[in-house]
């Protein structure tokens, strides 16, 4: 486990050297591993860090509200809207990879131009070590790493995690004194809802996404999972209101995991499997049927792309 003693004036120390006299952006998500980034970067370099959080619309259900509410007491926080953007890069995109590599240089160039209005040379990510293994590794690209473009507009990226496991940066987290919903927040996955779709990205597609992961997260909340989701896989028949219909397969999947790095299904009772496809069904009317995916990690991933 990490020495969080150790590990924080080092982090500060290294951002300090990193940055000099300069300015910085970091690349704000809301989840742990940026939180502690931004937390760590804001003590070593003040008001020359400008908190950045894309909307990129592939965002869980009232993810930007929740920012803005919740990292209020940053008063640099820039909220940037590009939805659009990020789907029109998307549209005709299908194979899994391609995808992480659309998001990744998009994410990037947003960035820049951030970078740039505010003067700011340097980008601070949350990047962990995972995200490093899984990249480097071939297993798929993450947005923040495999994913970014070769050319760059940045003197340099600053990483403070990146040497971390998942369950190290929330002991740092905690050590930091931030809120729990953010030290214990389940993970989500930097290209968002993208990679829990299988083909192209849509939005139709991210509606059923994101409605039925907020159903998942709050029917298996007691059932405290490393990370809990709903994946739209494809299309299937079935019967609603008497009627034929060709909707969506919604995947459901829980899993418990220390590091992420390996994951085993969760034994869910079929009560509550079977409350979680009522809704899923019932609040979605294109939705078809509902499956429980019990596989471990691995050999699959936890995520769907």
């Amino acid at each position: 486990m990490v020495d969080v003693d150790s590990f924080i004036p080092e982090a500060i120390a290294e951002i300090e050297t990193a940055v000099g006299d300069g300015r910085a952006i970091i690349a704000l998500s809301g989840g742990v591993d940026s939180s502690v980034a931004a937390t760590v970067a804001h003590r070593a370099i003040g008001d020359r860090l400008i908190p950045v959080y894309v909307d990129t619309g592939l965002m869980r259900a009232g993810e930007t509200e929740s920012i803005r509410e919740t990292f209020s007491f940053m008063e640099q926080l820039e909220i940037v809207d590009a939805r659009d953007r990020f789907l029109a890069a998307l549209a005709g995109v299908t194979d899994p990879e391609e995808k992480r590599q659309v998001i990744g240089e998009t994410f990037i160039r947003v960035f820049e131009e951030q970078a740039r209005r505010v003067d700011a040379t340097y980008l601070v990510q949350g990047t962990i070590y995972p995200d490093r293994i899984e990249s480097e590794g071939g297993i798929k690209s993450h947005h923040n790493v495999g994913g970014l473009p070769e050319v760059i507009d940045f003197d340099g990226i600053v990483e403070p995690v990146r040497d971390l496991y998942k369950d190290e940066v929330r002991e740092v987290a905690r050590a930091l004194s931030l809120e729990s919903v953010i030290a214990e927040r389940m993970p989500f996955p930097g290209p968002g809802l993208a990679v829990r779709m299988i083909g192209e990205v849509t939005e139709e597609k991210l509606s059923v996404a994101r409605a039925s992961c907020a159903i998942v997260e709050e029917e298996l909340e007691e059932y405290e999972p490393w990370q809990a989701l709903a994946a739209v896989i494809g299309k299937a028949t079935g019967v609603k209101g008497d009627n034929r219909v060709h909707g969506w397969v919604v995947a459901v999947r829980s899993v418990d995991s220390r590091d992420g790095m390996t994951a085993r299904a969760q034994d869910i009772d079929w009560e509550t499997l079977q409350r979680i496809q009522s809704r899923i069904t019932g609040e979605n009317p294109s939705v078809a049927r509902v499956v429980y995916d019990v596989t471990h990690k691995p050999p699959a991933t936890i995520e769907y792309e």
